[in-house]
């Protein structure tokens, strides 16, 4: 019997974890100042808009816009502020991007996608 009830509960959990939005992961992410962890959450091809900068990037395009940006804007802390209620169809969050000078404020639009919610479109813009 409790075989039965462990392989429910991790079939459960393991589902559950799999098509949640995955906010902490981007929210170490940021903090580790890592760019490359950031968009290896996104779609195939990512609408980014960095300070007025827009474009639809591949993840590797992607990852050296989003590098350029961190590496000039260092994150010392980032949280998110607003989580959208996730649907099937997706969702969006907004997070504060802080910095020791700077303050900015991150929207990110989710998509799912094979079951997996997946970035869709990242903006970052002054505070």
């Amino acid at each position: 019997m409790y075989l039965i009830y462990s392989l429910i509960t991790s079939i459960f959990l393991s589902m559950n974890t799999s098509t949640s939005v995955p906010y902490a992961t981007i929210e170490k992410s940021f903090e580790a100042n890592s760019a490359r962890e950031v968009v290896a959450l996104g779609k195939s091809k990512i609408l980014l808009n960095v300070l007025g900068k827009e474009g639809a990037y591949s993840q590797s395009q992607a990852n050296l816009v989003l590098q350029d940006f961190i590496s000039k804007n260092s994150c010392t802390s980032f949280e998110f502020i607003f989580k959208g209620k996730e649907a099937d169809q997706g969702c969006f969050a907004i997070g504060n991007y802080n910095t020791r000078s700077d303050k900015f404020r991150v929207t990110i639009s989710f998509k799912k996608d094979q079951g997996t919610f997946k970035i869709e479109s990242l903006t970052i813009e002054r505070d």
